[in-house]
């Protein structure tokens, strides 16, 4: 999705539809044939937990690719989870989180994706996860560099939703197929009960100024939205002012669409009001 003089293009995060996932509305190989026909998008970005064992299946991503190519679709990226701690200090856990990543090194590679998006979720002090981080993923961008796969970087709680602690990250691993994955959200240093999902804030980080200071190292864009008012426009984000940061940048490549809201009934239409206003202040 790209309109004349502009560099950016629209993709589609298959989280937007991840109560529907969850709950076996669809499948995997479903996803291709929906992005294009429920929401005329030509791009995606997968979640590895919606085909966790079938990184390794060969039929299985020529499956997924023939789906891909018969609704002429472009993988992005997959997203990756729950396949360990990659800044974990202890370093039997991190090389073996190191491994893990590998088989989606090359289930991106077969499907044609530039990127796999990794957390850098480590316990610890600051500067010891920092260490263990540059590490952990240095190991596995020098892995994916092989395979011409970028390395990814979310801001994704904890010390990863601090700006300035993720492009110290970034330049100490000092690889060029590293980059970063700024969410237009996602900005939560320190919560309730530590950093864990659905745990009331208590600290946030700037989200204006984190998604300006990993711009520069932008491999992708992450348009989060979580609530739309009457008139679908993104409760907790300015869009205008964000694309502006995201345009300023000089940033050429994928927003992908990650719209995340409260309901399953609700998120198709989540993913409309988002493309909407991507093409508003996009184009």
């Amino acid at each position: 999705m790209v309109a004349t003089g502009t560099p950016l293009k629209i993709s589609l995060a298959q989280w937007s539809l991840n109560k529907s996932f969850f709950a076996n509305r669809f499948t995997n190989l479903d996803f291709p044939a929906l992005t294009r026909k429920l929401f005329d998008i030509d791009a995606v970005e997968y979640v590895n937990q919606f085909f966790m064992d079938k990184a390794e299946d060969t039929a299985y991503l020529n499956q997924l690719l023939s789906r891909c190519r018969d609704n002429e679709i472009t993988n992005h990226l997959i997203m990756v989870d729950n396949e360990g701690s990659l800044a974990s200090p202890d370093d039997t856990e991190r090389n073996k989180a190191v491994e893990n990543h590998y088989k989606w090194v090359h289930a991106a590679k077969h499907l044609g994706c530039t990127s796999i998006r990794v957390n850098a979720f480590g316990s610890g002090e600051r500067e010891e996860v920092l260490s263990a981080a540059v590490d952990g993923i240095g190991k596995i961008a020098d892995y994916a560099q092989k395979e011409n796969i970028n390395i990814v970087l979310e801001n994704h709680g904890g010390y990863t939703s601090d700006g300035k602690w993720m492009v110290k990250l970034i330049k100490q691993i000092n690889m060029p197929n590293v980059g970063s994955l700024p969410d237009f959200g996602n900005f939560c240093i320190r919560s309730e009960k530590g950093y864990q999902w659905g745990k009331t804030c208590l600290e946030e980080y700037d989200r204006y100024i984190g998604v300006e200071e990993l711009m520069p190292y932008a491999k992708g864009v992450s348009a989060k939205v979580m609530e739309f008012d009457v008139n679908g426009n993104c409760v907790e984000t300015d869009y205008d002012r964000m694309i502006k940061i995201v345009k300023q940048s000089g940033f050429a490549g994928y927003i992908g669409i990650e719209s995340s809201v409260k309901l399953i009934d609700d998120e198709e239409d989540g993913v409309r009001k988002t493309k909407a206003l991507l093409e508003k202040y996009i184009y």
